[in-house]
């Protein structure tokens, strides 16, 4: 069986779930305006989602995946590689999208700038007004915790993954910092990126492994 098409059958506790979201929130867009969205996510907040939010959104940082690679290089080094590749594949990405192809992209803030008063916003908390297309966080969650599902062992924990990711990327948008727009089409660069690195890397990866059995 080819190897892309076998990392999509094992990990299906993944795939489908993930499918599942990206056509009901891709339906939602369609559906309602990126204003209308906002509003509905926005209006549905209270302290104790401040809180956990406001510290749910580091797991798409890039200094979380920094550390998520040295990690992973000192326990495997071939599983390390993986991660360091889709981390360089993932950040540029999102560095060539958000700087130079939508380079000046309003972000929430800047876009309802003559309407804040009627939004949600966290005190204290530093909110960007450009750049928002694509959500870099939400790249970077994807790529890590898709890559996570992909080299774990038990591929039923894959939902899990999926769900770390999710969050990360909801709480872009409940932050104020990004449109669903930016997370659904981050969600889909970071994990092409895992995919993209795991799948090219895939026979180098079974060779090595070959070699040490020998």
């Amino acid at each position: 069986m080819p190897a892309l098409l076998l990392l999509f059958r094992n990990n299906r506790w993944f795939f489908v779930p993930y499918g599942c979201t990206l056509l009901i929130v891709g339906t939602l867009q369609l559906l309602y305006s990126q204003t209308q969205l906002m509003q509905w996510v926005n209006a549905r907040n209270s302290p104790e989602a401040d809180l956990f939010f406001t510290y749910a959104t580091y797991l798409g940082d890039g200094a979380f995946f920094v550390i998520t690679c040295v990690i992973m290089l000192i326990y495997n080094w071939r599983i390390g590689l993986l991660a360091v590749a889709s981390f360089a594949v993932s950040s540029l990405t999102s560095l060539f999208l958000k700087t130079v192809v939508f380079s000046g992209s309003p972000r929430p803030l800047r876009y309802f700038e003559h309407s804040i008063n009627e939004y949600h916003l966290i005190e204290g908390l530093d909110i960007y007004s450009y750049n928002s297309f694509p959500s870099g966080h939400t790249i970077s969650a994807f790529a890590v915790f898709s890559l996570w599902a992909f080299i774990d062992g038990r591929k039923n924990r894959g939902w899990f993954f999926l769900l770390l990711g999710i969050l990360t990327g909801y709480s872009r948008v409940y932050l104020f910092q990004h449109f669903v727009e930016d997370v659904f089409v981050g969600s889909l660069i970071g994990t092409a990126s895992s995919v993209l690195v795991y799948w090219g890397l895939y026979e180098w990866l079974q060779t090595v492994r070959l070699k040490r059995k020998l």
